[in-house]
C-alpha cells in the first residue's frame, strides 16, 4: 500500500502564519502536524510516503529531509499550481507500488479515526473508500450523501448550510482504478472534477474527534486538546 500527504497549498486562510512555515509544520502539541501523519500511517504499516509539495517546499525539505521518525520521504514537488486532484494525480507518479491502494491525506487533518480499521472496508473491486467525519456545523465543509450501504451517491462542496453531517474528511484510500477518472489536463479538483465522476465510491462513517488545522480558530482549538489525538 502506498501513502500521499497532500501539502502544497497556500493555506491563505491562516494569514501570516503560513507565509514562511507550511501548514504541515505548525506546530501542535510540540511536534508538527506531519509527525501526527507520519504515526498514522507508520501504524498501518507504511514506511515510504510521498509528499505532494508545492508552496514552500524548500522549507518543508529543511525540516523533515528525506527520512522522518523512521519513515522514507519522497517528494512529488508541483512546478506550478496543481489543485487537489492535480496534486494527487502527479503524487501517483512517485509511488513505488502503483498498482496498489493509496491512502490519501490532506497536510492539515487530525483524527482519532483507525485507519486499519478503514483499510479493512476498502473493497478491492471498488474506486476506493472516503472518511466522512461527523461534525455539528458542515457549512464551510463539503458534504457527503450515501445510502445505507456507504455507496457515495453525491458530494456536495460547501453548500454554506449550517446544520450537523458527515463532511469530507480529508483522507481517502483509492485503488489505482480512480487513474480513469483523471481528466488530461494537469490542473484539476478531486472535490469538485473527480468525486462527481466516480461511480464506486464508498463511505467510512465515523464520529471519533476530527478538525483540521485550516483556519486560526480551528488551529487554537488542535493545540489547545492535542491530547485528544496521542496514542491514535
Amino acid at each position: 500500500m502506498n501513502a500521499i500527504i497532500l501539502c502544497g497549498g497556500l493555506s491563505t486562510r491562516l494569514g501570516d502564519i503560513t507565509k514562511t512555515t507550511p501548514k504541515i509544520l505548525l506546530d501542535i502539541g510540540g511536534r508538527p502536524v506531519l509527525d501526527w501523519q507520519l504515526e498514522k500511517l507508520k501504524g498501518v504499516g507504511i514506511n515510504k510516503v510521498v509528499l505532494a509539495a508545492g508552496h514552500l517546499a524548500k522549507a518543508l525539505f529543511y525540516v523533515a529531509g528525506e527520512e522522518r521518525n523512521g519513515m522514507k520521504l519522497i517528494y512529488a514537488i508541483e512546478d506550478k499550481r496543481l489543485g487537489t486532484g492535480g496534486a494527487i494525480k502527479h503524487g501517483l507518479e512517485y509511488v513505488e507500488k502503483p498498482d496498489e491502494p493509496t491512502i490519501i491525506l490532506n497536510g492539515d487533518v487530525l483524527t482519532t479515526v483507525d485507519l486499519s480499521d478503514m483499510i479493512k472496508y476498502l473493497k478491492p473491486d471498488s474506486d476506493g473508500i472516503i472518511l466522512g467525519s461527523f461534525v455539528e456545523d458542515v457549512a464551510s465543509y463539503g458534504t457527503l450523501l450515501y445510502d445505507k450501504n456507504y455507496h457515495l451517491s453525491a458530494f456536495k462542496e460547501k453548500e454554506g448550510v449550517h446544520k450537523s453531517g458527515y463532511q469530507n474528511g480529508g483522507i481517502y484510500i483509492f485503488n489505482s482504478c480512480v487513474k480513469k477518472y483523471f481528466p488530461a489536463e494537469d490542473e484539476f479538483s478531486i472535490e469538485y472534477n473527480v468525486f462527481p465522476k466516480m461511480e464506486d465510491l464508498y463511505v467510512y462513517e465515523s464520529d471519533k474527534t476530527w478538525i483540521d488545522v485550516g483556519l486560526p480558530e480551528r488551529l487554537e482549538w488542535a493545540r489547545s486538546h492535542y491530547k485528544k489525538f496521542e496514542g491514535n
